[in-house]
């Protein structure tokens, strides 16, 4: 047998789980549901270990020996002989929401259940073996023991907010289990001290591990489950004058219709898409950690592919294969269940932001574009005006090819609209200064407004073709403009906007290229050809070189590798189970019937033409109807009541863990980006506000020990021409993210990149005075001349006169003035009202009746007290017009 001992991270409460290794071919798994202690874990494994043992008393052959330590169970899997067991045995912290840390695997081990004794080989085991390992589980899956990574946090956090009463009548058989999702985030029952804890169910369409743990979920306590997601995570600290923001990007790619670039394209019959991605900007303050007490904000937003049924034929071996539509679908069916898997998630307006070619030599990209706007029109006409899609079709590749308009400009008028409409997710009221003094453009925001906060309601989706390089463009520019309103709504700016060439854009837009690469490398086999530079016309000449190494990359991978890893994947997510008798996944001709389930059953029951949304959904939009409280949502949460002291609700011990000693580094992310480390100038005098515009040149990246930017960029105009093209920013940026990286390799990588200057000998102090004076035109922005004319010297002069005049001033100070004889220069006339001309001393000016009755009717005007106008105002007037118009 194996046994399987899991605890709780400070090592006070296990669980163990016996499997049973003498079946060849069944997963025998029994769980006894029972929390032990720490000592009753060690005498259990020591009566094991004693009966095991080959003779009694014989120390030498241990009966019990550990096999593997691991941080989780990723699944079970079978495939022609027995079941494995997949382990993560490595893992790496990416980011922390709210003390809820997220990792990626970095580490996996397969182990062979069934004993060598009862094996019963086959010959393909192997190969299906080796195409499962093909899906490199250390690259961009990631996971948390604590969170919910596969809703968003509005979901997350409005789930923590539902009526007490309702959890009560929820509470029943779940009294003696020990649970600990959302644990910190319990709601305290009224007068008692008990709190309750929820736990969610996972949502299946962004869940990888989904099939791996079927076997298994419903005979194991919900402790052992651990749902992985497939996409990109990553996180960057924004420093606003020394108060910690966080802002993490969270990428969730769908597993349902899942694939790599030319082999999946539209959408199955079930309505999920090729190349789907839930792209989720979460903001908070990173100085109170609780969900509770804490001021959290997110902004989510979809990529997916045009939902048609439609491909590309890559055996043809052009670079752009022709389009073909490949089914009639009149009525929209593919489309309606796919916009109806939307509202439920998102509630209404959803918006459809279409990047596609509309002019063209040769009909290609618009076939799409005419079929979309047909099946969107068609449905529009059964729902109600005000929740209907909304389509915004923009040719996205004529205006960058156009001089005269700038692209990024106009897709920001679009990324307000858009933002406008569905509003953003924060769990905080409305400020009271932004209640005071409201910005015009915050009243005209969408969304719903709740006692708590503010809610998100509809998503924007956007499309190219591929959904790779100008999709990701857009989502930045949709993602700018959310992040300016998420900060103005936190407090921490006084306008809802944000600048290029400042540090926090900067920042983002880095994050959001590590995403857009990320994604791209995983549908289409490269890293992003066209990049936001690319689109702000700012990119170097050096870039173009590699934008032509990156497409010849994608092509090669989407002409040689993207068969097999689209094997693995189907293998991985279960859509091909070998079996006996059937034919192998290497001998399939097409994997077609395996993604449309249609195709080899018909379903019982048959949509609407013209009512092609679930029932319940239209009742309740604008909201989503997944955060309704209703009975069927109820039904998947799980509700667990606990004593407010119990240790596992207590998020400090949970975060800090003063049990175990622990790395301060780790602990408080020092690896993490840092706007003011990694992107601040370096310069003295520098304004250190993340949201004031720099020059291009000026960034805490290019400042390397102690030469100014002015050198730096001289020294690069000498060497473009001779020197091998410079790594870009995306290259020298050594973020958490890189996949390629182990530990030691990221933290050499930032210790490189926070290096401080060095302090020279005495010896080279010329050299130092060299680089370090800088012209009083860098600094101050202006020229200072050498020699300053006799009339500003007198001026000057005069200024210390005034300054030095104080009442008690000695006579010998006096003597000492006329003795130097500046009478001659300074002759002082006063021109002021005030009675004594010092910048020490100063008595208020007699204001005159006549002024004092001026300022009173400025001051009623103001409140909107207008004085009856006397007859000299009437002749001004007139005068005023005759002189104006006549």
């Amino acid at each position: 047998r194996y046994f399987l001992v899991g605890s709780n991270p400070a090592e006070t409460k296990y669980r163990v789980l016996k499997i049973d290794r003498t079946e060849p071919k069944d997963l025998v798994i029994i769980d006894d549901k029972h929390v032990y202690t720490q000592q009753e874990v060690r005498e259990l494994l020591g009566r094991l270990d004693l009966g095991n043992r080959t003779k009694m008393g014989q120390k030498g052959s241990s009966g019990l020996s550990r096999a593997v330590s691991a941080f989780g169970i990723v699944g079970f899997v079978r495939f022609l002989e027995g079941y494995y067991i997949v382990l993560i045995t490595k893992r790496r912290k990416m980011a922390d929401i709210g003390g809820h840390a997220i990792y990626k695997i970095e580490d996996t081990n397969m182990i062979y259940i069934p004993n060598d004794s009862v094996r019963v080989s086959h010959p393909d085991e192997t190969r299906y073996l080796r195409i499962f390992q093909n899906v490199d589980l250390s690259s961009n899956f990631y996971f948390s023991y604590s969170y919910d990574l596969s809703h968003s946090l509005q979901y997350n956090l409005t789930i923590l907010r539902m009526p007490l009463e309702t959890l009560k009548t929820e509470t029943t058989q779940t009294r003696q289990e020990s649970f600990d999702i959302f644990e910190d985030e319990g709601l305290s029952t009224q007068g008692g001290s008990g709190v309750f804890g929820i736990c969610s169910k996972p949502y299946e369409k962004y869940v990888w591990n989904a099939k791996l743990l079927e076997a298994v979920r419903s005979a194991v306590h919900r402790d052992w489950l651990l749902y992985i997601i497939h996409g990109f995570c990553g996180q960057s600290k924004l420093l606003i004058y020394g108060r910690p923001i966080y802002v993490t990007l969270i990428a969730r790619r769908s597993s349902k219709f899942a694939g790599t670039r030319f082999l999946k394209r539209g959408a199955n019959c079930e309505g999920d898409v090729a190349n789907e991605v839930e792209t989720e900007q979460i903001l908070y303050d990173a100085s109170v950690m609780s969900f509770s007490a804490g001021s959290y904000s997110s902004y989510v937003q979809v990529r997916g592919s045009v939902p048609l049924y439609w491909s590309q034929d890559i055996s043809t071996m052009m670079p752009k294969p022709p389009i073909t539509l490949d089914q009639a679908d009149p009525y929209a069916h593919v489309a309606a269940l796919h916009f109806d898997q939307m509202l439920q998630r998102f509630g209404s307006p959803i918006i459809i932001l279409n990047l596609v070619k509309e002019r063209e030599k040769r009909k290609h990209e618009r076939i799409l574009s005419e079929e979309l706007v047909a099946a969107v029109t068609y449905l529009n006409q059964f729902l109600p005006p005000e929740h209907a899609i909304i389509y915004i079709p923009w040719d996205m590749a004529k205006y960058t090819k156009s001089k005269l308009c700038n692209v990024l400009d106009r897709l920001n008028v679009i990324a307000e609209s858009v933002v406008k409409k569905t509003g953003f997710f924060v769990n905080r009221p409305d400020s009271y200064c932004s209640i005071l003094r409201p910005d015009e453009k915050w009243n005209e925001l969408g969304g719903c407004v709740v006692s708590t906060g503010r809610l998100q309601t509809g998503v924007l989706r956007t499309n190219c073709v591929d959904c790779l390089d100008r999709t990701n463009t857009a989502q930045f520019m949709v993602g700018k403009c959310a992040l300016a309103y998420q900060l103005y709504s936190l407090g921490l700016i006084d306008k809802p906007n944000l600048q290029f060439d400042t540090d926090a854009v900067r920042l983002f837009e880095e994050l959001y290229e590590d995403h857009g690469d990320t994604l791209s490398l995983q549908y289409g086999g490269s890293q992003l050809v066209h990049r936001v530079k690319t689109y702000r016309k700012i990119a170097p000449w050096t870039q173009h070189s590699k934008d032509i190494m990156q497409t010849l990359s994608r092509y090669y991978s989407n002409a040689f590798s993207d068969a097999d890893r689209q094997d693995s994947i189907n293998l991985f997510l279960g859509v091909f189970k070998p079996a006996e008798g059937k034919p192998h996944l290497w001998e399939l001709p097409t994997d077609f019937y395996l993604h449309q389930k249609n195709t080899l059953s018909l379903s019982q029951t048959r949509q609407s033409y013209t009512f092609w949304w679930t029932t319940g959904v239209l009742k309740h939009l604008p909201l989503p109807f997944d955060e309704v409280t209703c009975a069927e949502n109820r039904r998947k949460l799980t509700v667990k009541k606990f004593h407010k002291y119990e240790e596992e609700i207590d998020i400090h011990n949970e975060f800090f863990r003063p049990y175990e000693l622990s790395s301060f580094d780790e602990t408080f992310c020092l690896a993490m980006t840092n706007s003011t480390r990694d992107f601040m100038p370096k310069n003295v005098g520098i304004d250190p506000s993340p949201f004031t515009v720099r020059k291009p040149d000026e960034t805490g990246k290019s400042v390397l020990g102690n030469k100014n930017n002015r050198e730096e960029t001289v020294l690069q105009r000498k060497t473009a021409a001779s020197a091998p093209p410079p790594p870009s920013e995306e290259a020298v940026s050594s973020s958490s993210e890189d996949d390629s990286g182990t530990d030691k390799e990221d933290e050499g990588a930032v210790s490189q990149r926070s290096t401080p200057v060095k302090v020279t000998d005495a010896g080279d102090n010329t050299k130092i005075t060299e680089n370090v004076v800088q012209s009083t035109k860098d600094v101050y922005g202006v020229n200072l001349s050498d020699i300053p004319s006799e009339d500003d010297l007198a001026i000057y002069a005069r200024f210390v006169q005034l300054g030095q005049s104080q009442h008690k001033q000695d006579k010998g100070s006096q003597q000492f003035y006329s003795k130097h004889s500046l009478d001659t220069v300074i002759n002082l006339i006063p021109i002021s009202s005030f009675s004594q001309d010092n910048i020490y001393e100063v008595q208020p000016p007699r204001a005159d009746r006549k002024s004092i009755e001026i300022f009173h009717a400025h001051i009623q005007a103001g409140r909107g007290n207008m004085q009856p106008l006397g007859r000299d105002d009437f002749l001004m007037y007139r005068e005023y017009i005759r002189n104006r118009y006549m």
